[in-house]
């Protein structure tokens, strides 16, 4: 990136994906802590005149704080890469490739690290019949913040209905029972573990509304899950080319002990609101808001 001590900054945020709300509330977070730490900073609302808009800017840097399609997948990557400007996270190919669930999964399988069965199937014949034997989840490939999860418990004696707007190729996954838990892997470093504490099932508000979950950082469990959960994050972030920031969430049967530990997915643009995980545990390891986005600022480039 450029060495200017107030780098001019484009943070790209909204975009037209599912979770364009939650990335308003991630790129407005950046821009004010961008601010703070020095940058000069100018949000952009990601639309199809994206190419002209960062023409006329030329900004030194893009802090990408889109989430989902388009933002998260590879795609605007691919246009900034085509562009020559810097930017933040991961490149096109880890991007694209971690916000596909089940290649995720087949490389965390080709590193040994543990997951649980799944399939890709016509969302059609989700609604049809069971195409596992219950409990099992249904959610989109490629969506992330849980958008579109269907919790199909042990004793349904129907499959799920699909909404209309879910994709036509969805996921079904064996239910992991357990706790939630998720590590952020920050450059090359392992941040902490926290125990996401919540009523029900982990989804959309619990993850982004005020009082949705409570996050226990550092989570209170024995040592070697802690240690594998920073292990196994690290290793997931690596097996997937990632860059920047990334955060692996985990379930964890702690009746099981360490066999009850297994990843559900790697996230490459970890939310970064009020409520988000990355920033939490970037403070517990002594990085601020503000230092952090910085740094992410700081380890831009091209060719990620």
């Amino acid at each position: 990136m450029s060495s200017r001590a107030n780098p001019k900054v484009v943070v790209l945020m909204g975009g037209p994906s599912a979770e364009r709300e939650v990335s308003l509330s991630s790129g407005a977070e950046c821009a004010a802590a961008l601010r703070v730490s020095g940058c000069d900073v100018i949000e952009v609302d990601a639309g199809r005149d994206l190419a002209l808009r960062l023409t006329e800017i030329s900004p030194d840097v893009v802090f990408n704080a889109l989430h989902g399609r388009w933002g998260e997948d590879g795609c605007v990557q691919g246009l900034l890469e085509w562009m020559q400007i810097p930017y933040t996270h991961s490149g096109v190919l880890a991007s694209s490739l971690a916000l596909d669930k089940q290649r995720t999964k087949a490389a965390y399988r080709s590193v040994g690290l543990p997951v649980v069965e799944s399939v890709i199937v016509p969302k059609g014949d989700v609604s049809k019949a069971h195409v596992m034997r219950p409990p099992y989840v249904v959610k989109p490939n490629n969506e992330g913040s849980s958008v579109g999860i269907y919790l199909v418990a042990a004793d349904a004696k129907a499959p799920p209905v699909m909404a209309d707007d879910m994709p036509e190729m969805v996921m079904v996954e064996a239910y992991a029972a357990g706790r939630e838990l998720t590590t952020t892997v920050m450059g090359d470093r392992a941040l902490g573990v926290t125990d996401i504490i919540v009523d029900g099932w982990y989804d959309y508000d619990a993850k982004y509304k005020a009082g949705g979950s409570r996050h226990v950082v550092p989570a209170d469990v024995p040592q070697d899950i802690y240690d594998a959960c920073l292990d196994y994050a690290l290793r997931a972030h690596q097996v997937l080319g990632c860059r920047g920031v990334s955060r692996t969430d985990f379930r964890w049967d702690e009746s099981r002990g360490l066999a009850g530990l297994i990843l559900l997915e790697t996230n490459t643009q970890p939310g970064m609101t009020p409520t988000s995980l990355a920033p939490e545990q970037a403070a517990y390891a002594g990085v601020s808001f503000p230092d952090l986005c910085r740094w992410m600022v700081e380890d831009a480039s091209c060719n990620r």
